[in-house]
């Protein structure tokens, strides 16, 4: 929708109230709405004031009046409002200057692509990730002094094929690790994945596919077309917010945490990534390995290189390390192969088409803040290429079945949160080139992560010692 679009429709009574929406620095998305009479040029140009002390990793509280700018051109129609509702996402800025907020994430997106285009390197970054995600019917889960427990139910799962309720049960359910691909009645989601792809792409999001995950229990997957890095992080804020309302409309719900049931498969978010000059794939090769260029070979260097610090934006949860264990499709290598999945990236080999030349980056998931994490394996990149760091030979074998001893050589992922934050503690200048991340944040990020999900995890009993060691 364009700018006039979205002007016609608060000026023409289209709608009746217009939604501004902005990001947090853990990535969730936040929203203050006005009645669509109140947009004027005025509102567009000065933005809208709001509380920043009172969002996550935001102002402190004797600073904390800032403004919503926004940005027209996101505009699109409320999947999720019963009244007539037009969002759009915003800008951040100070309102006594007029400067950009330096702790806004899509600010830090922006940055990100203005320093690609000074490089020289490329003038465009793509990114096309695959968000994972679960969709439930029931979540309860509780945590203060004296108790701790979660009790998740999907009607699809598989430890439902022994219930008798009204003596009734019809079977068909996907076992676990058997999820991938099955068709209905065993795939009970399909027409709510359909009519998710239907709101996804009713606000302008552009879908390519929707298929059952691996995983049982309502494990699945919708897949867009890569965008530009700004546009994309947009749009994967904007999914998350369009299956979580699809869902509870149905009266489901959907998660995006990482590992939510134990002894299945985690969710991802593989993430797709490719550079462009001039409108010609600058990781593209006839000659090179995989087809690909060695400015591409670099920037995966550059991408592995940097994986341990880089985890503590593409992984920033607690939760993210149960998923990144060997057995489960984990990609936890620090290494390259064309096709193999059990390495940390791939080179797509599915069309020798130059455009569609591409690495994928698998260890990502969807606790993370997209803007942020998008710019940090840009950044990871682009130093790469910069210093011409080499990935080394590819791995073209499934290393989880390689002998213990040869397994023991190759580098992997960090196994904790606290571990990556330590690593992004010693490794972060490739961050802060171009003023992109400023160290402030990366320290304030670190701290923030610590605190808040760290120790809160490392501090409390968890459910699962009582059964070790209430005996003891």
């Amino acid at each position: 929708m364009s700018k006039a679009e979205a002007m016609d429709m608060c000026t023409s009574g289209k709608v009746g109230m217009v939604d501004f929406k902005f990001t947090d620095v853990p990535g969730s998305l936040q929203h203050i709405t006005y009645p669509a009479g109140r947009m004027c040029e005025d509102l567009l140009q000065d933005g809208v004031g709001f509380d920043a002390s009172s969002i996550r990793g935001f102002a402190h509280i004797d600073e904390s009046d800032m403004l919503l700018v926004p940005d027209m051109n996101t505009a699109f129609l409320d999947p999720a409002c019963k009244i007539p509702t037009l969002s759009v996402f915003c800008n951040v800025r100070e309102p006594i200057n007029g400067n950009r907020y330096e702790k806004d994430p899509r600010y830090i997106a922006q940055k990100a692509e203005e320093y690609l285009k000074s490089s020289g390197i490329a003038d465009t970054a793509y990114f096309g990730p695959e968000l994972e995600f679960f969709v439930f019917d029931s979540i309860r889960f509780e945590q203060n002094q004296h108790c701790g427990f979660y009790y998740i139910d999907s009607n699809e799962g598989i430890w439902n094929s022994g219930n008798n309720v009204n003596g009734i049960n019809l079977g068909h359910r996907p076992k676990n690790k058997e999820g991938y691909f099955p068709v209905p009645p065993t795939d009970s989601l399909q027409d709510f994945r359909s009519q998710a792809v239907m709101n996804l792409m009713a606000v302008g999001i552009e879908c390519e596919l929707h298929h059952h995950e691996v995983a049982t229990a309502g494990q699945g997957e919708i897949g867009m077309r890569f965008q530009t890095l700004t546009k994309m992080a947009d749009q994967v804020m904007l999914y998350k917010y369009v299956l979580k309302n699809t869902a509870a409309q149905l009266g489901k719900t959907v998660t995006f945490m990482p590992k939510p049931l134990f002894g299945d498969n985690g969710t991802g978010m593989h993430t797709h990534q490719s550079l462009s000059k001039d409108g010609k794939n600058v990781f593209f090769d006839e000659k090179g390995y995989a087809l690909m260029s060695q400015e591409g070979l670099y920037y995966i260097g550059g991408i592995l290189e940097h994986s341990p610090s880089l985890l503590a934006l593409t992984n920033p949860s607690t939760n993210s390390y149960r998923r990144l264990v060997p057995g489960y499709e984990a990609p936890v290598n620090l290494v390259y192969s064309q096709r193999n999945r059990s390495a940390a990236v791939r080179i797509p080999m599915y069309s020798k088409n130059p455009k569609t030349k591409r690495i994928e980056y698998r260890p990502p998931d969807c606790t993370c803040n997209p803007y942020l994490a998008f710019s940090a394996m840009l950044m990871a990149g682009l130093d790469g290429i910069k210093n011409k760091i080499d990935p080394g030979s590819p791995h073209d074998t499934d290393m989880f079945e390689l002998p213990k001893s040869e397994q023991a050589l190759i580098k992997q992922v960090p196994g904790s949160l606290e571990k990556s934050l330590d690593n992004l503690e010693s490794d972060h200048d490739f961050l802060l080139r171009g003023n992109v991340f400023t160290k402030d944040f990366v320290e304030e990020w670190i701290a923030y992560k610590r605190l808040k999900e760290n120790d809160y995890i490392r501090l409390r009993p968890h459910p699962s010692e009582f059964y070790l060691y209430f005996d003891t």
